[in-house]
């Protein structure tokens, strides 16, 4: 039960998160994005720039400081790795992103976050 709440709130939270990047000017490429190496939760573009984009969302917002840490980022990144060439047809920009999400809080975005 607790798994399906969490499984839930992930997903409402990869909603907002969808819909925040809507409102400043992001395409919604794709979401949930399976791979071997992982699951990529969005995929958005605006202008010359994809961002696969990790979303987590906690119950109390000081909990978000520790919500992304560099092993789950390493396997985003391999998981970009194996889909990217699907998104980003040359030129563009391929990045990682992460929002944060909270009740209460504006979401926090972290353009850039993964830096191998």
């Amino acid at each position: 039960m607790k798994r399906q709440l969490a499984e839930k709130s992930g997903r409402e939270g990869e909603t907002r998160a969808a819909l925040w990047l809507r409102a400043k000017g992001w395409q919604i490429l794709d979401r949930r994005v399976k791979t071997p190496a992982g699951e990529i939760d969005l995929v958005a573009k605006r202008a010359n720039v994809v961002a696969f984009v990790e979303v987590k969302w906690r119950r109390k917002r000081a909990d978000l400081d520790h919500a992304v840490d560099e092993y789950r980022l390493s396997r985003v990144a391999a998981a970009v790795e194996a889909v990217a060439h699907r998104y980003a047809q040359g030129g563009e920009d391929i990045r990682i992103d992460v929002i944060l999400l909270a009740p209460g809080s504006f979401p926090r975005h972290i353009a850039n976050a993964w830096q191998p």
